[in-house]
């Protein structure tokens, strides 16, 4: 047998087996089915990868069940079945995590800060998120975005003033709706993407070690992190 039909059949077999844990070690069912079991479960990244899957079950038989003689298989994988078996393989069984790769340190604004002061750091330093606290009790999250609805709608009453306005009237005025979600360390960056796929109001995701909104920061991720590092990859 030829080294890449080994390795894509080293990576096929570590695949098959996880499906089985997964499916609570079925007894009498095939890969295939297995597939389409798992494709149908709810945050299961099966669904992406099913139809290659199905097509690398047929390639598997070929390997296996087909051979003319111990050393002589008809069917040898190419270059790219066997890479992307691999790729499979690392996306299902170890995927990439949100940690270390978000991981970042993040501020948190006290409630008190002043309007004024938020402005006035997002032009010193270009925050466009301020994770707000009041006494270490996670109160929401204020955008650059959120700034500028709420100018916009401060400016539609007359001259915005701005003296002795806080945080607090910006969480109020224009966060009906979250705008966060918080994970935890394990989160895996596919669980992410699919945050941000079918939430539309989500702005940012912050991530603490167990997922508490109270817990220290650990890192935070936005639509634009994201798509920076699934265009490098």
């Amino acid at each position: 047998m030829g080294e890449r039909a080994e390795e894509f059949l080293a990576s096929f077999n570590r695949i098959e087996k996880w499906f089985r844990e997964e499916l609570n070690n079925p007894t009498s069912m095939g890969f295939s089915e297995m597939v389409r079991r798992l494709a149908r479960k709810k945050d299961s990244q099966v669904v992406h990868f099913q139809d290659d899957l199905l097509q690398m079950a047929q390639l598997r038989n070929a390997i296996v069940h087909e051979r003319i003689s111990s050393d002589f298989i008809i069917a040898e994988p190419n270059d790219w079945a066997v890479n992307r078996i691999k790729e499979i393989e690392q996306a299902l069984i170890s995927p990439d995590k949100v940690l270390p790769r978000f991981a970042k340190k993040v501020t948190g604004f006290e409630i008190t800060i002043s309007i004024k002061d938020i402005l006035a750091i997002v032009a010193r330093k270009q925050y466009s998120q301020f994770p707000i606290y009041d006494r270490g009790n996670f109160k929401g999250l204020i955008t650059a975005r959120g700034l500028g609805i709420w100018f916009a709608i401060e400016s539609s009453k007359g001259d915005i003033r701005l003296e002795g306005r806080k945080a607090s009237e910006l969480l109020l005025a224009n966060y009906k709706e979250s705008n966060y979600q918080f994970v935890d360390q394990e989160t895996t960056v596919y669980q992410v993407e699919e945050m941000f796929s079918t939430q539309v109001r989500l702005e940012a995701i912050l991530i603490t070690s167990d997922g508490n909104q109270n817990g220290n920061l650990l890192g935070i991720i936005r639509p634009r992190d994201l798509y920076n590092i699934l265009e490098k990859e």
